[in-house]
Formats: structure tokens, sequence, C-alpha cells
């Protein structure tokens, strides 16, 4: 089979599946529209699926090779997974396919991840013959949030059969130095993880004209947000990658009112989890440090969330080494170093060995590309071929053994 023509045959449905989940965004774990839409399709492609994960909002579908073979392969089960979730945007492209549900945006590229693997379920199903083994095709919800990835993988999603790789694309433009076209890889980190944090100041309000009859939680809070960004400075490796930022600060109410509380809300990225709880630990230091200092009661409530994108080394040279074999060394390019970005895809690979990858396509809307999570984020819609004779390439090859 000549893969690249057959991803270029389906292009067009490619882009009209893409196009029809992009007016119909949905956010989290509540994507029942998307469901429909998406498993619909996967009927008319006669592929079965369980469309029961997370309540309803997360499908999983087989593919079973029947080509004869007494090899391993006969019991290899090849992940690939896809995200549906949109985010809570107001959509300013222009598209006459731009969303339809107010408030309401695909910002992060999830309905493009969505329609390719939609297009190599198509090639794959019509193309049994070719491989023996399984493919299973993931669709979950809520990898924006609150994180999809781990309740489907709770559920058992990657369970019976047993899913033995993985493989999954983020498309866009993540990493500053591809360009559009190439398709970037990493062995080891990826991606950060993404830890969010909360710090609740809880003093006495009272008139700002007489601080001294009150326990100001806005001075506290002054004093915590200086002292927070000395753990990556003075407490962590300067070798080691980790962000801590205080991205929310709210408090008070008028000029002459001092408060009674406020809140401190941000992120930690890491890669190492010994590296999370140190700062989990420093924080809570500093908290009580200052609440003791400032008469004031400081109590951090710290959410584990999504780990590190880790890639497997042995799998990610392998799928490389099908993708420059399909696309020529020039398209698959190593990226220098991790992104602090994080993904759910993350837990997938706690528990099989496989990769994640960046599709290089971004859109052009008033002669830019505005970036992800932004109004006017767009996708090249031409380069979705590229994600989808990806997806079948590692499929034959590594189902073939």
């Amino acid at each position: 089979m000549d893969i690249i023509q057959a991803s270029q045959d389906v292009l067009g449905q490619v882009i009209n599946w893409r196009r029809d989940l992009h007016k119909i965004p949905e956010l989290g774990l509540e994507l029942p529209q998307t469901v429909d839409y998406v498993t619909q399709v996967l009927t008319e492609l006669g592929v079965e699926f369980d469309d029961s994960y997370v309540n309803g909002n997360g499908i999983v579908a087989l593919i079973k090779g029947t080509k004869p073979t007494d090899g391993p392969s006969k019991d290899y089960v090849l992940g690939m997974r896809a995200d549906m979730d949109g985010l809570p945007i107001t959509e300013a492209t222009g598209h006459d396919f731009a969303s339809t549900h107010s408030g309401k945006m695909h910002a992060c590229g999830h309905d493009g991840h969505t329609a390719m693997l939609l297009g190599a379920a198509k090639i794959l199903s019509e193309s049994t013959d070719l491989f023996s083994g399984t493919v299973k095709l993931i669709f979950q919800p809520g990898e924006e949030y609150p994180g999809g990835a781990e309740p489907m993988i709770k559920e058992g999603a990657m369970e019976n059969p047993k899913i033995t790789q993985m493989i999954g694309f983020h498309a866009g433009h993540l990493d500053p130095q591809t360009k559009s076209g190439e398709i970037g890889f990493r062995p080891g980190p990826m991606m950060a993880s993404m830890d969010r944090f909360l710090i609740e100041i809880k003093g006495k309000g009272y008139h700002g004209a007489y601080p001294e009859n009150s326990a100001d939680p806005i001075a506290a809070a002054g004093q915590l947000i200086t002292a927070i960004q000395t753990i990556k400075s003075r407490n962590m490796k300067a070798v080691d990658p980790t962000v801590v930022s205080i991205t929310r600060v709210q408090g008070g109410y008028n000029q002459n009112v001092i408060p009674d509380n406020v809140e401190l809300e941000g992120t930690v990225r890491a890669f190492d989890d010994n590296n999370r709880y140190k700062i989990h630990k420093k924080m809570e230091q500093i908290a009580e440090g200052i609440g003791l200092a400032m008469g004031v009661e400081c109590v951090v409530t710290y959410d584990y969330k999504y780990p590190a994108v880790i890639n497997d080394v042995e799998a990610t040279k392998s799928i490389v080494s099908s993708l420059e074999q399909l696309f020529g060394d020039d398209t698959m390019v190593e990226l220098d170093e991790p992104l602090m970005g994080g993904e759910d895809y993350s837990y997938y690979l706690q528990q099989a060995p496989g990769t994640f990858l960046f599709l290089v396509n971004p859109g052009n809307i008033e002669g830019e590309f505005h970036g992800h999570h932004h109004a006017k984020f767009d996708l090249d819609e031409s380069k979705f071929y590229l994600g989808t004779a990806s997806f079948v390439k590692v499929a034959f090859d590594y189902l073939n053994d």
C-alpha cells in the first residue's frame, strides 16, 4: 500500500470531520454531541467500539488484523490516542465552520487530533489483511481539564486486550524551533508535569486607616509572592528544569478596607517527581512561616495533576525509524529540549512504552499563527495527512513485527 497516497485520498473526509467537530466544541468530561458524532463515523466505517467510558464521554474502538502469522505480533496491541475536548474561549477566526457553541472553541487542535485518528481508522479498517495483532483507538475527554486519560485507564481502556505500545500526536505549533510540515520527536522527557496550588490567606479585616487592628492578608500575600519565587532560585538545582508561577491573586474590594482573606493560585512544572514533592513541601514551609510572622493563617492546597510526558527511548527510536522510511529524514526533527507545557497523555506512557509526537501545522489567520489557547487559533488542514499516515505506517510496522 502507498500509505501517503491513501492518507491524501481520505484527506477531504478528515478535513470535513474536523470542521464538523470544530462547530460543536464541548468542555471537560461532558462531551455528548462530540461522542455522538465520533461514534456515528465509527459506525459508518464498520469499526467496533465501546462508548461507555467516563460516563459515556470516552470511546475505545478496536480494529483487528486478519493477516495470518505465527509470530509475536499476533499478540501486539497498538494504542492510538486522540483527545476530544475544547476550551472556554469565544472564537474569533471568522471561519464559516466556527464554533456554534457560545463561549466554547477548539483552540488547541483536539478536533484535528480526532479527525486524523478517524482517518487512520478508515484506512486500517479497510486493510485488515495487511496486519496482524490489534489497533486500539482511544478517544478521550477532558485533556485540558480535569484530565480524561487517568479515569479511562482506571476503567480499563488499556486492557482486554492489553496495549503493548502507544502513539499519540499534538497538532499546531508547540515548539517554535520547528517548521510547518515537520514532525517533532524527543526520546525521554517531552513535556513537563502540571500541578496546581492554591494558598488561602485567612486574616482579619479592618479599616485601612487603622492597620494595627487588622491581621493583614494582603501584606502577607506580598511576602508569600516574593518568597515562593525563591523556591526555584534557591532550593532547586540550576540544571533541573522547574517552573513555579503564581497566576492569580485575588482579594480586597475597596480602597480603604483591609480584607479578611486573599487567595494565591498558580502552577508548578517539573520533569522529576521528587522535585514536585520538594516544591510542595517548601511551599508549605514558607506559608507556615509567613503566616506565623504576619499573624494570619495560610492554608496550602497542592493538587498533583498530570505527570511529565516521558517518551520511551526504544519505542521512540522504532517509531521514528518507521516514519523516516515513510517521509524521509527531513520531516522528522528531534527537539533540542522538552517543553514546560503539560499533557495527560503522560498517563498512557506510565502503562505502556510509546511516544508522543508534535505535528507542525500552524494555521494562518490575518497573516499569522496566533498560538494555542487563543481565540484565533487555527490549523493547516492540508498537513493532516501526515498524522493519519503516521498512525497507519506505525501500525503496519509494529503489528507485522
